[in-house]
């Protein structure tokens, strides 16, 4: 892998690290309806994100500074918030934030001086440039790694990717711990649109997108670059977080 550093910048905000993705054309899409129909170039000019999710860390210094609601609470019984008030375990601070619906992500980006990042940005920085469709190949993880999934952890896991998840730009956890908000509406028709050279993001939708693999997914499929969900902007899940972008 070559060396990302020199493209690595500091947002001062909240101490975040972020890399550059650079201008230029990559494969988008996959082969169902709602992914285009098969993949398909984009082009998309040049633009930073995060290279991990947002921590716990993180966000509690958003919260302090700004007074913003804490994640303490969830839509459903079967999540568990990590956060007490405005406190959590000491060993989670380098996890991913979960149980934060769309709106407090945003609020989060626009004191950091970020954004979210859109969902073909998104894409980008996990598949990188090559036409994958996953992030190990092209070959469902169930035949190519002893185990049907990537372990699975009582929580998201700490910063550090599994050793298939890094990619050519230092970019990680993009498929392997928490789902993650994108700026845009889900359009379910999206991907037929940007295919045909339009890549304005949709004006309204289904609730907003969430992107990613998460390790407790039995099924290589979500897995998958590809791979689009949306989810309601009002809702807290334990299975979602969010990375910030910087144009």
């Amino acid at each position: 892998m070559a060396d990302t550093l020199q493209n690595r910048i500091e947002n001062p905000k909240d101490g975040m690290l972020l890399g550059l993705i650079p201008e230029g054309t990559f494969m988008a899409g996959g082969d169902l309806e709602n992914e285009g129909g098969g993949p398909f170039p984009v082009m998309l000019p040049a633009y930073y994100l995060g290279l991990h999710p947002v921590t716990n860390a993180q966000y509690k210094k958003f919260v302090d500074d700004s007074g913003h609601r804490p994640p303490d609470d969830t839509n459903f019984e079967s999540d568990k918030p990590v956060w007490k008030g405005k406190s959590f375990p000491e060993e989670m601070a380098d996890h991913p934030v979960r149980c934060v619906t769309w709106y407090d992500a945003l609020a989060y980006c626009h004191w950091a001086g970020m954004r979210l990042p859109t969902e073909l940005e998104w894409e980008k920085g996990a598949r990188g440039m090559d036409r994958n469709a996953y992030p190990w190949g092209n070959v469902p993880l169930c035949e190519t790694l002893e185990n049907p999934a990537p372990p699975t952890p009582a929580l998201p896991t700490a910063m550090g990717p599994a050793n298939w998840a890094l990619n050519q730009w230092g970019i990680d956890q993009m498929m392997d711990s928490v789902l993650q908000w994108c700026e845009d509406f889900y359009e379910i028709g999206a991907y037929a649109r940007y295919k045909q050279g339009d890549t304005s993001s949709p004006k309204s939708g289904r609730g907003r997108v969430v992107r990613g693999g998460l390790t407790d997914y039995e099924s290589p499929g979500y897995f998958r670059y590809a791979f689009r969900s949306f989810c309601g902007p009002s809702y807290r899940l334990g299975r979602i977080g969010f990375r910030c972008a910087r144009t």
